[in-house]
């Protein structure tokens, strides 16, 4: 890591924990009585609340979009190449807010979270959530901030679906929805594709009925094949082709298991 941040950079940023003491309802009936978001910003709110901007992540995504914790920080913010000054997201001009989504495990309330009801981690037992969950959520995370109106509510592939979201539920709160490379719902295709990553999973020895942490392990092979599963979901057809296209990687046919 260098001695000083790139002049684009955001530079150091401390992530910060909003608390919500006020029952959630969820859209699958049961509701959180009290969870935390965790949450990064970029670059100042101005007078009039005018110039927030949301960042919604993806699937595997979190909170760290933008800068360094530390100075020793190797990698910086998912989004880093995005977010900064004079970047396309440009925090000379704008308030950027991004956050790990209740259920995301890198901070906010999830399955890793005690339930205080019986004071082992959820597990299993946390709610399914939907989008629409979470668009909730996050509009409350705007009133805690004093943003009534976003300028833009920006995602790539789930976050864009939770940019769209807002648009629906929220109409009045944003200027603008950027939704990249999402979609209002999934195809059959990509729910059955979903399935099985789900099932590699669930099947995977050290899953304990979801209850893994209590166990110390972690479903790591499900975890692997699930993400290759949904790799293959991720990718275009160029890209498909330069992966596992017929043209020869090298000049050996393979014909056995021993080398792949």
């Amino acid at each position: 890591m260098p001695a000083a941040f790139p002049p684009d950079s955001v530079g150091l940023v401390v992530p910060q924990i909003a608390h919500f003491s006020e029952p959630l309802a969820l859209a699958c009936g049961r509701s959180l009585p009290a969870y935390d978001l965790i949450y990064e910003t970029y670059g100042q709110l101005n007078a009039t609340a005018s110039n927030a901007v949301l960042i919604c992540h993806a699937l595997s995504g979190h909170h760290h979009a933008a800068g360094y914790h530390n100075a020793d920080e190797r990698k910086p913010g998912w989004w880093d190449s995005c977010i900064g000054p004079g970047k396309p997201i440009d925090t000379n001009k704008f308030f950027v807010v991004s956050l790990n989504n209740l259920g995301g495990c890198n901070g906010s309330t999830g399955p890793s979270s005690l339930n205080p009801e019986t004071g082992r981690p959820f597990g299993a037992d946390f709610p399914v959530l939907t989008v629409e969950d979470w668009v909730h959520s996050q509009a409350r995370l705007a009133d805690r901030l004093g943003i009534n109106q976003w300028a833009a509510v920006i995602g790539g592939s789930l976050g864009g679906m939770q940019a769209l979201q807002w648009s629906i539920s929220y109409p009045d709160r944003l200027r603008h929805c950027l939704a990249i490379a999402s979609a209002p719902k999934l195809s059959a295709q990509n729910i059955a594709f979903n399935e099985v990553a789900r099932q590699a999973i669930l099947t995977d020895p050290e899953f304990h009925g979801g209850s893994f942490q209590e166990q110390g392990v972690i479903p790591k092979r499900g975890l692997m094949l699930a993400r290759m599963v949904g790799h293959i979901t991720y990718l275009s057809d160029d890209s498909m082709g330069e992966k596992f296209g017929r043209g020869l990687k090298n000049e050996n046919l393979n014909y056995d298991f021993h080398s792949v």
